[in-house]
């Protein structure tokens, strides 16, 4: 199958920027280009974990409910996170109500704020597993690679949960790690762009 479609704009787009309405904005605003804010980048691997066995489309519908619900994903705040929480999150109906994940993301929490002890930032030591180019395959042809193995065992070793390489290359691919826009995508070039000019934390 094709990896661009024709979109209304007589412009190519990655094909699964179609196959939802809602997608389009996600894939020409934000999809692929590179983050370095801590709190958007803890907040896409508790995202990635809760899709887990779903689909983005489910997630990305409830992404606003998932901030409310999770203080926008300020990791100092979700580590105070007591018992009382979990229940409280159990029972809201705009999240995913699955306890292994909300306690995932609270457990992560307190690991994000061990990485911001040691390296910084966040964004610093997720920045330290950028693939090199030649490492790169051709574009959306990949569901894992050597750099999100490494950083999905990294992770895992720290303590991390709902960190498998795959849930990590996703990560990787939407926070701009690489640029997987497909070849002939118009996105593809503004992506590069910013990577170009985007400093690494």
């Amino acid at each position: 199958m094709s990896k661009t479609v024709i979109s209304t704009d007589g412009k190519k787009r990655c094909t699964w920027s179609a196959s939802a309405p809602e997608f389009l904005k996600y894939h020409d605003e934000e999809w692929g280009f590179p983050v370095r804010d801590d709190y958007r980048l803890f907040e896409k691997l508790c995202l990635e974990g809760f899709q887990s066995g779903l689909s983005w489309r489910t997630i990305l519908a409830k992404r606003e409910n998932f901030r409310k619900a999770f203080h926008n994903f300020d990791f100092n705040k979700i580590a105070k996170f007591t018992q009382k929480d979990v229940t409280r999150l159990l029972k809201d109906e705009g999240i995913i109500r699955h306890k292994g994940k909300i306690e995932a993301v609270i457990n992560n929490a307190k690991m994000a704020q061990e990485i911001v002890q040691s390296h910084g930032s966040l964004a610093a030591y997720i920045w330290s597993f950028e693939p090199d180019k030649k490492d790169l395959v051709t574009p959306q042809t990949a569901s894992t690679s050597a750099a999100s193995v490494a950083l999905s065992k990294a992770l895992k070793k720290q303590g991390w949960k709902f960190v498998g390489p795959t849930t990590v290359y996703a990560f990787m691919q939407a926070m701009g790690l690489i640029n997987d826009h497909a070849v002939g995508c118009v996105i593809r070039s503004k992506v590069e762009t910013k990577r170009r000019s985007f400093k690494k934390p």
